[in-house]
């Protein structure tokens, strides 16, 4: 184990809404799987593993990028004050595809427990315990009856359609490459992929940090804090931005009253 680099911060990482599959253990260390991988880490020590450093995405310099983001707006510039630990994980597109659609209209704790469910339910188990997340070519030939122990409701036929699409031949990684325009229309091709979702899938599980996702609360801060300013001028690190703001106005509520 090394450290991790200066300022990141494990919690905020992994509790921001980016990722479901990581659980804060009573010593305050976290355990997650990932790629189907598990590891429980420390907030005081960074993984030598190449995979993990990658996954926490440690070799890009957020802190030149925050810089960057801060000589943009005073606004940003305390965001990235309040929030300058947090890091875009590099997750397998699939499951941030699947796990984004089964975020809709959801809870973070509640699309964790569906997570959960489908893994131990048609995922591998692995040694240690945990179950890697299904391959689309495991949820393609399911029903809608299938899933319904997830308890996932009306999203359980999109998820579907995501399988069906992405094991026969949706190229998730060659969607992200595309400009964003187009990316964001391949994405959409999904049924039940939206603008939101299709976002968090780019942002999240493609690293495209260009994308900005966009709900009912990110809208409403984006008024608040940045009125008339839209997320295609914020540059190439709008998506660090958007995690920045989001982060910010989640524990300042009151900025909102």
């Amino acid at each position: 184990m090394t450290a991790w680099p200066d300022a990141f911060d494990l919690a905020a990482t992994l509790s921001c809404g980016q990722c479901f599959r990581w659980r804060e253990n009573a010593d305050g260390t976290f355990t997650g799987v990932a790629s189907g991988r598990r590891l429980t880490v420390s907030p005081d020590a960074a993984p030598d593993d190449p995979f993990w450093r990658d996954y926490f995405d440690l070799s890009l310099d957020y802190a030149s990028i925050r810089r960057e983001l801060a000589a943009r707006s005073p606004v940003l510039a305390e965001a990235a004050a309040f929030a300058p630990g947090i890091r875009i994980l590099r997750q397998d597109p699939w499951e941030a595809l699947c796990s984004f659609i089964l975020s809709q209209n959801n809870n973070i704790p509640r699309i964790m427990g569906i997570v959960e469910r489908l893994c131990e339910a048609f995922g591998d188990p692995l040694p240690g315990g945990g179950f890697s997340f299904p391959p689309p070519e495991r949820l393609a030939p399911l029903s809608v009856s299938d899933l319904a122990p997830l308890r996932c409701g009306f999203r359980a036929r999109y998820v579907l359609d995501a399988a069906g699409k992405v094991s026969s031949g949706l190229d998730l990684a060659a969607a992200g490459r595309l400009p964003l325009p187009e990316a964001r229309q391949a994405l959409r091709e999904i049924d039940g992929v939206g603008p939101k979702v299709a976002e968090c899938v780019l942002l999240y599980g493609l690293h495209r940090l260009d994308a900005f996702p966009v709900d009912v609360w990110m809208r409403r801060a984006m008024d608040v804090l940045l009125p008339g300013v839209s997320p295609e001028s914020l540059g190439p690190y709008a998506g660090v931005a958007q995690q920045d703001l989001f982060h910010y106005s989640r524990r300042h509520p009151e900025l909102f009253r």
